[in-house]
């Protein structure tokens, strides 16, 4: 019983991360910003502008503007083939996973003489299921679960002709789930709201320029809820528990350009501040045996570091059709050394294409597809020594768009 303890204590500390890990991240809320790999900054002017860019909301026509989402996320079998702690030769692979998500965008008329906007979108910007069904890694990553729901109110205002600002405030319902089962279990759900700010800034020097600049805050889950944990069967705790973690600060930076062709061409710089996530704690409201203090309560620490995307968006009006395509190099902020089974923590590219169709001059559709793939990577640090892959996602997403 003791080496098993001993082993799972180890695992603890590379698999209790994956509440926060690199693949947990949505970017793309809305079917413009899935065709488009999230190049949808400085040239939005669908209802979608309410979250990707709330400063263009002013541009906009003078009328309501709303859209609903419907999304589909499929995520391959993570595998993985090496050792652990210096022990066995594992080939192993996670369960794939299918998420549908939906969301909600609207974007009001002129308010009063001074030409106000506000707007208001409902949507999922990150979440994760993880779910290893052998050993070595189901001794602690039976399941893990992130569940994020973000309302965003907005108002945006002209500063000039050619400049316009927006400010938000985020309201953050965020959910979790840990299962493990092995010589010691724990079964631990939780919940919490929480909240953040948004701001936004758009400028259009010419008819064919324009530039983009937005910033969400960085917002603390403290997620509170019960955990049960066990030592083969006797229940050893049943009670509190609370778990803090960073959805992490973003900052873009865009500018698009539209030919006579009416071609535009965007380009998207992504800065994503998870240097905030140092560590993992979970903390009881009362103690907890002794012999599972370090399996399931010290500190783990993470270390990540602030990564970078690169956006590249392509979009062709035509007469009542409009084409999308899209390009993202990303960054993964997973440093070898705490790297684990959660998360393979790789570089990725992905491309996206997409069309929306002009039904009449109140009702347009579209739908649009994201392919992500993350490198291969190599690993080699205190307890994994082996190779992660096949961990790609497929986005698709479907639109309906509405003026009134």
């Amino acid at each position: 019983m003791k080496n098993q303890l001993l082993k799972i204590t180890a695992l603890s500390a590379i698999t209790s991360s994956v509440l926060m890990a690199s693949g947990y991240k949505i970017p793309e809320t809305s079917m413009n910003s899935v065709a488009l790999s999230g190049a949808n900054i400085a040239h939005v002017k669908e209802a979608d502008a309410a979250y990707d860019n709330p400063a263009n909301m002013v541009f906009m026509g003078d009328n309501n503007h709303m859209e609903v989402n419907l999304m589909y996320i499929g995520t391959s079998g993570t595998k993985y083939k090496g050792s652990y702690a210096g022990e066995g030769s594992y080939d192993i692979s996670a369960e794939e996973q299918t998420f549908i998500i939906p969301s909600l965008h609207y974007v009001s008329p002129s308010i009063g003489d001074i030409g106000a906007r506000f707007g208001l979108s409902m949507v999922v910007p990150g979440g994760l299921t993880r779910e290893w069904k052998e050993q070595p890694a189901q001794a602690t990553a039976e399941e893990f679960t992130l569940q994020i729901v973000e309302v965003n109110p907005t108002v945006a205002l002209n500063i000039t002709d050619e400049i316009s600002a927006a400010i938000g405030f985020r309201v953050v319902h965020s959910s979790g789930v840990v299962k493990s089962s092995s010589a010691a279990s724990r079964d631990m759900e939780g919940n919490s709201i929480d909240y953040g700010y948004n701001i936004a800034l758009s400028y259009k020097p010419t008819n064919n320029i324009d530039i983009g600049v937005t910033y969400r805050s960085n917002i603390d889950l403290t997620i509170e809820g019960n955990a049960k944990l066990s030592i083969g069967d006797a229940r050893v705790y049943n009670g509190g528990t609370s778990l803090t973690v960073p959805l992490p600060a973003a900052l873009n930076l865009a500018a698009a350009y539209t030919f006579a062709t009416k071609t535009t061409v965007e380009v998207v710089y992504e800065k994503t501040y998870w240097s905030t996530y140092e560590a993992i704690d979970f903390n009881y409201v009362s103690s907890i045996p002794s012999i599972l203090v370090p399996s399931f309560d010290n500190p783990v620490p993470r270390n990540w570091k602030d990564s970078q995307s690169l956006r590249l968006g392509i979009t062709q009006e035509l007469e009542n059709l409009t084409l999308m395509a899209g390009f993202v190099m990303d960054e993964t902020p997973t440093p070898e050394k705490t790297l684990g089974y959660e998360s393979p923590g790789s570089d990725s590219i992905s491309m996206s294409f997409g069309t929306r169709y002009k039904i009449n001059n109140t009702i347009d559709v579209g739908i649009g597809a994201l392919y992500s793939m993350k490198e291969d990577r190599t690993v080699k640090n205190a307890n994994i020594d082996g190779e992660f892959s096949n961990s790609n996602a497929l986005l698709i997403s479907a639109a309906l768009g509405y003026k009134f």
